[in-house]
């Protein structure tokens, strides 16, 4: 069995429409997959009604920002109720937000000489986008101020930058209770390697229920590292691309992870193998 179990939609700050994106899973043979968008579940109906008629099976999802100490840190949400009154308020508050972010970043930008404007960056998300920087990007690729969208992030807009903004949406520890809230599984996504072992027992006692252990990117000895951590914290691991975009991204399904690798998590989702 075959799961990417962080996957992106135009819900968010992905390239393709919900159903898009199962079918893309599908067709490069994954089996299961989550829907996780930034600070949304608005792409979760359309994805499980995708799912259900091309065989695939889609854990409703979601992927909350939040910053600590200023670095922003993402928490997912496995097995969320979509209809939860909280975290749909968050998703309002969350896409204000990301909107003033924005406009922030377009300001810093023009203020730095790079040529670009919020209407165009809208332009790009659409109207049910949540504005997010790989939006930005590709506006910057449109301008010719860029030539790709990893060069607007190398040059312009990743987090090292001036121009970039925090979402400065409430702490982690509110991300989780949010998530746990909703009926959810809280899992810290791609956690800073600078600040795994030191945060971990904070987000525990927190509520967390996991880590994301695997993805594409991750070497043996990371995983391995992971895995350890929370085996002694007795949290579960999760496993996922993180996939935005075919022009950033691989192919759906080059990435996937296993039952057994994912088993405590799929249990506690009450996912049954196929």
């Amino acid at each position: 069995m075959r799961l990417d179990l962080h996957l992106h939609t135009t819900a968010s700050d992905g390239a393709w429409e919900p159903a898009e994106v199962v079918h893309g899973a599908r067709s490069g043979g994954l089996h299961a997959i989550s829907i996780t968008d930034h600070d949304t579940v608005a792409g979760v109906a359309e994805a499980h009604a995708a799912g259900a008629s091309a065989g695939l099976t889609v854990i409703a999802g979601c992927e909350l920002s939040s910053t600590l100490d200023g670095r922003e840190l993402h928490i997912l949400g496995y097995g969320v109720d979509t209809s939860n009154a909280a975290l749909l308020e968050r998703g309002r508050r969350a896409r204000a937000r990301r909107h003033e972010r924005m406009a922030e970043m377009v300001a810093r930008l023009r203020s730095q000489g790079i040529e670009v404007d919020l209407g165009s960056v809208e332009e790009v998300a659409g109207d049910g986008g949540m504005l997010g920087r790989p939006h930005l990007a590709e506006a910057l690729v449109d301008a010719d101020q860029v030539g790709s969208v990893d060069e607007a992030f190398d040059r312009f807009i990743g987090n090292w930058h001036d121009a970039y903004v925090s979402t400065d949406l409430g702490s982690p520890m509110e991300a989780i209770d949010v998530i746990l809230g909703a009926g959810g599984v809280p899992v810290w996504a791609h956690p800073p390697s600078d600040l795994v072992e030191s945060l971990t027992p904070k987000l525990a006692d927190a509520g967390l229920r996991g880590l994301e252990a695997y993805r594409g990117s991750y070497r043996a000895p990371r995983i391995r590292r992971y895995r350890d951590l929370a085996k002694a914290h007795g949290l579960v691991v999760s496993g996922g691309s993180d996939w935005h975009n075919p022009k950033r991204n691989e192919k759906l399904g080059r990435f996937w992870a296993t039952w057994g690798q994912l088993k405590e998590l799929l249990a506690e989702l009450g996912v049954e193998r196929v």
